[in-house]
């Protein structure tokens, strides 16, 4: 009982995790409501972007990127585990604020598959699940450069460069899975990694400047 009790307060700030209880009834609301009324959402340069139903493999592998580097800080580094879901909780918000105010889409997708094989029976289920609507910023981008800003500021990580350079290898095949498979825009590419960019100020080098700012002062005490 007492292990248990401890276990509980070791890793109290699970307590983060309750995001979800906003996130995915405000997501699931959305999918159902945002079906044929939508702003379009497309730039030329996605006319002669190929339709690549291989990269239906990383797109799946997001999931599992995601939920294992959020367990492993999770257990290993409370600072880093709470710095990568500011980074990730707060551009997930920002994306459903956008959905809800400006209803998005795009008619991308092709009408049929001229092939059959074990990856686009993967591409034709995934269209079943997701709808073609609230893309933008894309959460799989955005979420993949979060993960990925994690890893390669994680002190317990600095000398695993193999780490780094599969999560780099893994970050950048997701972020092209989703135009070769048709599932999100360019635009909806370039706006996760503008906001990334300034998440990425905001959380990582603004309090990294903090903390060495702080430590000078310290050796002048």
């Amino acid at each position: 009982m007492k292990a248990i009790q401890n276990f509980f307060i070791k890793y109290r700030h699970a307590w983060v995790f309750l995001y979800g209880l906003i996130y995915l009834p405000w997501f699931g609301w959305l999918e159902k409501h945002v079906t044929s009324d939508f702003h379009v959402i497309h730039m030329a340069i996605d006319d002669s972007i190929p339709f690549i139903e291989y990269f239906v493999i990383p797109y799946f592998l997001w999931f599992a990127y995601i939920a294992v580097s959020i367990t492993y800080f999770f257990f290993q580094d409370k600072k880093d585990f709470y710095k990568l879901c500011i980074f990730l909780f707060t551009g997930m918000t920002i994306f459903l604020i956008v959905s809800t105010i400006y209803p998005n889409g795009h008619h991308l997708r092709p009408e049929q598959f001229y092939h059959e094989n074990i990856f686009t029976k993967m591409t034709a289920w995934l269209y079943k699940a997701d709808t073609p609507t609230n893309l933008f910023p894309s959460i799989h981008v955005y979420n993949s450069l979060g993960v990925h800003f994690a890893i390669t500021k994680s002190e317990s990580l600095r000398n695993k460069k193999r780490i780094k350079a599969l999560s780099f290898i893994l970050c950048t095949s997701i972020i092209l899975s989703t135009m070769f498979l048709k599932q999100h825009s360019f635009f909806d590419v370039i706006t996760a990694f503008a906001m990334a960019a300034v998440l990425y100020g905001l959380i990582y080098v603004k309090t990294t400047r903090e903390q060495k700012s702080f430590k000078k002062q310290l050796r002048r005490i």
